[in-house]
């Protein structure tokens, strides 16, 4: 559920594990004004194992015996095994009244901590202390965990379709259709912007395709937050940490400064959707040497329509329009600028792929009623974009809820900087630029390779 790495290393040599450490700010509560507020049964969130043995946690999160996880997963039977990473081995378990009496029969993904491997209790309690708090239809669930003894075990709900990054990449088989795979963006960037719109704001560090789970449903939520890190609060402007991350996806200025903000996390979000446009790994060395780095060769492309159109991934050709594919094409831009503050908030990045979304809907409905004939089912409407980009923030609440605050416009400069798109970009695809967030951005420094 995601392989951890350092890339303070050199990113052209073959990609090594190396251990990986996370600064002690970034297992503290996440979200401390809101526990400050709740119940005195509320207890804080631990800061080391011992403290979580003597405050047990969670009254959402179930603690299980080693036992009882060795008879979830039938003594850890290889064959149900779902995948490995740096973290350890990820078993497919069965938590039942067999396992525990009167406990309600629960599919479980087990998560089992590789005690000679390239994470230690410091990441595996940031995910305990994360997801024991934290509740969104686009994170993974936390069902409970074990810690007896020298064991470390996350029970996590169970995600029946696995990763994006397996059906994404996948040689044989069914792929994924254009609007899955806008449905999937839309929902990791809900995800995203719920927690960047904490009361103190959460950088997940580490967005990817395989880090990206998905249900039978092919809902996807985040999972893996190992390395996730609180973000700036007041006057700052970033938090400085090591230089955690993947390769590939880490956000460049983070890379080179160390300074992680909460727009690193979109960097990465827009080097998935640019894996989803085109079907190519963001690292790919069997490629000739100049498309190694997905980002690099494909970026440039993207403002060209017919070398976009070119480049586009060709198992789903025929199943969008060439508007549509040009329009998230430029989100996938904006979202790489080498400038951070060109990129847009991720609250933005949601709104224009719920517009995307709407219109899909409102096409594959009129093509329904009207029995197929004289519609092309991806063609995007004449229908402007919703232009509120420029006005309005959306914030995502615990509970799931869309909120909406106003904020001032940004005069436009009399430049650009060459990572922002063409001053008539907007006009031409009628809708309002997206501002940066103004004071107060957030940074901060971490990345896995």
């Amino acid at each position: 559920m995601g392989i951890c790495f350092s890339i303070e290393d050199d990113p052209h040599q073959s990609i090594k594990r190396i251990p990986v450490g996370l600064a002690a700010s970034s297992v503290r509560n996440p979200c401390e004004a809101d526990r400050s507020n709740s119940s005195s049964s509320t207890p804080l969130a631990p800061r080391d194992v011992k403290d979580l043995r003597q405050n047990p946690g969670y009254s959402n999160v179930d603690i299980f015996s080693y036992e009882e996880m060795r008879l979830a997963t039938k003594r850890f039977r290889p064959d149900l095994i779902l995948g490995e990473g740096g973290f350890g081995v990820v078993y497919k378990g069965l938590v039942d009244d067999s396992v525990r009496s009167g406990y309600i029969t629960t599919q479980v993904a087990i998560k089992e901590l590789n005690r000679e491997g390239y994470q230690g209790d410091r990441e595996w309690l940031a995910e305990v202390n994360y997801l024991g708090q934290l509740r969104h239809d686009n994170l993974v669930k936390l069902i409970g965990y074990c810690c007896e003894d020298e064991h470390r075990l996350l029970v996590y709900e169970y995600m029946a379709s696995g990763s994006l990054e397996k059906h994404l990449f996948r040689r044989v088989g069914c792929t994924l259709t254009w609007s899955r795979r806008m449905k999937i963006a839309l929902d990791a960037a809900k995800g995203l912007a719920f927690l960047h719109g904490a009361e103190r704001p959460i950088i997940y560090r580490d967005f990817k395709t395989s880090n990206i789970l998905l249900d039978g449903d092919f809902n996807a939520k985040l999972s893996d937050f190992g390395l996730a890190k609180e973000g700036p609060m007041g006057d700052q402007t970033h938090v400085s940490t090591r230089v955690m991350g993947t390769y590939g996806y880490a956000a460049p200025e983070y890379v080179m400064t160390g300074h992680l903000t909460a727009r690193s996390d979109i960097y990465g979000f827009g080097v998935v959707l640019l894996e989803m446009l085109i079907g190519r790994r963001a690292m790919d060395k069997s490629r000739p040497s100049r498309e190694h780095n997905l980002v690099e060769w494909a970026r440039p492309l993207l403002n060209h329509n017919k070398k976009l159109l070119r480049i586009l991934d060709p198992r789903i050709e025929g199943q969008y329009s060439a508007k549509t594919a040009m329009k998230v094409a430029h989100l996938a831009y904006l979202c790489l600028s080498q400038n951070p503050k060109g990129r847009p908030l991720m609250s933005q990045v949601v709104e224009i792929l719920e517009a995307f979304q709407t219109i899909e809907e409102n096409q594959e409905e009129e093509l329904l009623q009207n029995g197929g004939n004289g519609i092309t089912l991806y063609e995007a409407p004449k229908v402007a974009a919703p232009s509120s980009f420029e006005e309005k923030k959306s914030v995502y609440r615990s509970n799931g809820v869309k909120t909406t605050e106003a904020y001032p416009k940004s005069k436009p400069g009399n430049g650009r900087s060459k990572s922002e798109p063409p001053s008539d970009f907007f006009e031409r695809h009628n809708q309002s630029p997206l501002v940066d967030c103004g004071p107060g951005d957030e940074k901060s420094a971490s990345t896995r390779r």
